[in-house]
């Protein structure tokens, strides 16, 4: 299995997308992929996948992994030109926030092929007292997670979500019809949804 070597938040929900990822899946994508180590864990499960990325030092150094059954691609997610329902799984792990993020879901749906699933995990930022008290309940958590784990970084560019957790909720249920929304510990909340077949 690809390994990361550290252990942070995001890793530490790449198995909310992996157990997401239909049977006898043959094509995936990884949107807003980093360091590719979501990628190369997605090819132990699909026969092949496509990860995309805009920043350059990023794909880079997925590139320099060599994970088999994958293909990275330096370019915008929201323009380049993949060919609609060309994908049996698409997923992305804290990265649509860096994008227009309702543009992003529509996006995601429209390459699936009918019957595909789709995985996200993300963030968002806390614009009410009761966001702000939950988040707060995640802090003696985190701390214990990072007393026992390696906690590192990828290097991926950073950036704070602008949209709260209510309006994630409600982009993702009006691009999604359906979507299963969850908030979860260690500040993430995940999107599971199923595209309607035919």
């Amino acid at each position: 299995m690809a390994q990361a070597g550290y252990w942070n938040h995001n890793v530490h929900y790449q198995p909310v997308i992996l157990n997401a990822v239909p049977p006898g899946c043959d094509t995936a994508l990884d949107v807003g992929c980093g360091d590719g180590l979501l990628a190369g864990r997605l090819a132990e499960r699909c026969q092949q996948v496509t990860a995309i990325d805009r920043d350059p030092p990023m794909i880079a150094r997925a590139r320099a992994q060599a994970y088999p059954r994958v293909t990275f691609i330096e370019a915008d997610f929201l323009t380049h030109p993949f060919e609609a329902a060309s994908f049996d799984f698409v997923c992305a792990n804290t990265s649509l926030h860096h994008m227009d993020f309702a543009a992003a879901l529509s996006t995601m749906a429209r390459l699936l092929r009918p019957g595909g699933r789709l995985a996200v995990v993300g963030l968002a930022a806390d614009r009410s007292i009761g966001e702000f008290l939950v988040g707060t309940a995640c802090v003696p958590v985190a701390l214990t997670y990072r007393a026992i784990r390696r906690k590192g970084e990828s290097g991926a560019p950073m950036k704070d979500p602008d949209h709260s957790w209510r309006e994630a909720r409600a982009m993702a249920a009006t691009a999604l019809p359906g979507v299963r929304y969850r908030r979860r510990v260690l500040w993430r909340y995940s999107l599971l949804w199923r595209k309607p077949p035919g």
